[in-house]
């Protein structure tokens, strides 16, 4: 399959019509009043009338720059609305009138109808001679109440005409508005219109969709400033850890333009927090402080002939902190634990951007450049990641994650930029991409003509391609699951190693025509998570035929899926294979038939830990696949979602570091723990922890360990024990 991805810039016109749509019934499904609507209508038809109410509703907001439960409240579309879909009015210092006429189309080709406009003249009229009797109740209320602010002199009012389409109108229906102006404005102006059009309602439910910019205020002392001949205006000094605790408030927002957010408990951040906690007087002599941009400042000097004497106060606006994630989390996790950390005082640099995209990402990047910080990481800086955000929410309502976070996505949330990038490796027509991330995901970040990043990501790719190739990942990933348990030796070692090429000889043997296409109910990727599960299970036994019979010497099953070359030949034979509807009968020697003595395995803490397979600060989650203690757990689990979260550091005896507490375990120790603290009667005297705490990329750690025994030796027929903890 050819991974076709779109241009960037605005999208086309029915795009943007889907997107206000979807955005326009999640916002206003629980603020509108619906229910003379359901007497009447269902299905389409009903969605349809709902869906020009929220128009009328997201008209307002642009005009007046009301919440939507305000703009919601203003709606009195239905009958005896007397043309007029909603009446919005302005109090104040300048008091405005605003009648709504809405024009929904689920094509994006509303007409612009002159009878309408005299409908909503006609309504106007009867609101300025106070004849309010033949509207309904809430347009009785709303008129009365805007004909009492009408008289307080000359308030102008507006006719405001919202229109699913990208164009303007005919002149038969702009000349209809301003013959009906003519006739209230002889004695001076008072009636005036404004369109709105289906570019502009997308421009403002995306702008919903982006975080609230986040405003900090900064008591600096010491402290000094670059002068009027910089660059930039800048501002470096010392802050006090309340004042960080306070913007960590702020919540993941506030980390918008750095690489990553908090990682949580890492042995790092514990060391952090240990010297908060019991040293902080020392805190700034041992810590590198913190850099935060912001697009302008408003700064308050305490004194005019000697300012620096005097502390400085600071309002920043859209600021983010770039570098010091870890030490904000730290500081405020600190301050709730220890009082006394309110004494130890941090470095703050303050850099005034003025929305200067390009330096902010420069300076990210450089304030960056640390052994801990990868180029997986770096991507966060790539404006098409950004866009692809916006689309997943904006098409799908989906989460896409893109900074390395220590909270890992739900399935069903989204997925991160790593789940995407693999599945568009795999999805793509030439093996070779499958084949190069089969050891190590690091090639997905590299860059360049020969770099794996831009063929992924440039052209920018459709998010419906995307999230599909998601979908038909996570389920090979599911199947192999299942199918690993049937299967021993190289068969199961190809389970283990080949779940990017298997991945990619499922998007060969799908009909993907359609992956890409638009449809919110995702109806292709329904239809290919069944087709993938019959597909694997016929896949598995001829692959490994193809792959026993590429030479007498039976390649290593490792060595085949990593290598590009190989990978195309096998790729190829199997593809042939398949389509001529063969059955891969070697496999039947790999069949799990009878349990063997089992052979001790090495240590798979130390598996990982001397092969550093994790990064530090890997995110864990908690593994739902052991059906009674989950059950046992869920309520003691709700009580605090840190619980069922976890932070991978390469010790050799305690590798997990649980974000409940921030202290070290071993794996099975902290189950054990978790168990007791759960107070579980009936819980198992011992456990595998490895297999119950799972990485980002949906292994557990027991699965990571397996895999990596790869380097070390090819599992034979009889060898059917994981590795211990």
């Amino acid at each position: 399959m050819n991974v076709q991805q779109p241009k960037g810039g605005k999208p086309d016109s029915n795009t943007q019509v889907r997107q206000v749509g979807k955005a326009l019934r999640k916002v206003y499904a629980n603020l509108l009043d619906t229910s003379d609507l359901a007497a009447k209508y269902t299905g389409e038809d009903f969605e349809n009338r709902r869906t020009s109410r929220a128009l009328a509703a997201q008209a307002v907001r642009i005009v007046t720059g009301f919440s939507p439960g305000e703009a919601a409240a203003t709606v009195i579309d239905g009958d005896l609305d007397q043309g007029i879909d909603a009446i919005a009015v302005v109090e104040g210092a300048k008091p405005h009138v605003y009648l709504v006429q809405s024009k929904w189309s689920p094509e994006g080709k509303a007409k612009g109808d002159r009878q309408a406009v005299f409908e909503l003249l006609a309504g106007f009229r009867l609101i300025d001679e106070e004849n309010f009797a033949p509207f309904n109740p809430r347009g009785r209320r709303l008129a009365e109440y805007a004909k009492s602010v009408m008289d307080q002199g000359t308030v102008p009012v507006t006719q405001v005409v919202v229109m699913m389409r990208p164009d303007m109108p005919g002149e038969g229906f702009i000349q209809a508005i301003k013959n009906g102006e003519d006739e209230f404005n002889r004695y001076g102006p008072v009636l005036d219109n404004r369109i709105i059009l289906a570019p502009e309602v997308w421009a403002s439910v995306r702008a919903d969709q982006v975080p609230e910019p986040v405003v900090l205020t900064a008591e600096l002392f010491p402290w000094f400033g670059m002068g009027s001949d910089a660059l930039y205006e800048s501002y470096q000094g010392v802050v006090d850890a309340e004042q960080v605790a306070d913007w960590a408030k702020h919540g993941t927002n506030l980390f918008n333009l750095n690489i990553r957010k908090p990682l949580g408990r890492t042995p790092i951040n514990n060391s952090l927090i240990a010297t908060l906690t019991e040293e902080p007087a020392n805190f700034w002599y041992y810590n590198n402080g913190i850099t935060v941009l912001c697009d302008r400042v408003e700064k308050v000097e305490r004194s005019a002939r000697a300012p620096q004497q005097k502390p400085l106060m600071l309002t920043l606006h859209n600021a983010s902190v770039v570098n010091g994630a870890q030490t904000v989390r730290a500081v405020a996790e600190a301050l709730e634990k220890e009082d006394a950390t309110a004494e130890a005082k941090i470095s703050v640099r303050i850099i005034v951007t003025h929305a200067a995209k390009e330096f902010a990402s420069d300076t990210t990047r450089a304030t960056n450049r640390q052994n801990s910080v990868g180029e997986r990481d770096f991507v966060a800086l790539d404006p098409i990641q950004g866009d692809i955000l916006d689309e997943m929410r904006a098409e799908l309502g989906l989460e896409y994650g893109v900074q390395r976070s220590e909270v890992e996505l739900p399935e069903e949330s989204g997925c991160t930029v790593v789940d995407a990038a693999v599945a568009l490796a795999c999805a793509h027509a030439d093996s070779q991409y499958a084949a190069r991330i089969a050891l190590t995901l690091d090639p997905l970040w590299e860059r360049g003509s020969q770099g794996v990043y831009d063929v992924l990501f440039r052209p920018r790719p459709g998010v419906y391609l995307l999230w599909n190739a998601v979908q038909v990942l996570r389920e090979v990933r599911r199947c192999l699951l299942d199918l690993r348990k049937r299967y021993e030796g190289r068969a199961a070692a190809l389970t283990e190693h080949g779940t990017y090429l298997l991945a990619h000889l499922v998007f060969r043997l799908l009909d993907t025509e359609g992956i890409d296409e638009p449809d919110t109910k995702l109806t292709w990727a329904e239809e290919a998570k069944v087709q993938t599960k019959e597909i694997v299970q016929r896949l598995l036994p001829v692959t490994i035929q193809v792959i026993d019979e590429l030479s007498e010497r039976r390649p290593q099953i490792r060595a085949v899926c990593s290598d590009a070359d190989r990978c195309r030949e096998v790729t190829e034979r199997v593809i042939e294979a398949m389509v001529q509807g063969k059955n891969g009968s070697a496999a039947d020697a790999y069949r799990r038939a009878r349990p063997t003595r089992k052979r001790r395995r090495p240590n798979a803490v130390q598996v990982l830990v001397d092969k550093r397979i994790l990064n530090e600060g890997e995110p864990l989650t908690l593994s739902t696949a052991y059906p009674l203690e989950a059950e046992a757990l869920k309520g003691w689990l709700a009580g605090d979602p840190r619980r069922s979260r976890a932070t991978w550091t390469n010790h050799r005896t305690k590798p997990v570091v649980w974000t409940a507490d921030g202290q070290q375990y071993s794996p099975s120790g902290l189950i054990t723990h978790m168990w007791k603290l759960a107070e579980w009667a009936d819980r198992p005297t011992a456990n595998q922890g490895t297999a119950r705490w799972v990485t980002s990329s949906g292994d557990t750690l027991a699965d990571l360990a397996w895999r990596t025994l790869g380097n070390l030796e090819e599992p034979d027929e009889s060898d059917e024990s994981g590795p211990s903890e």
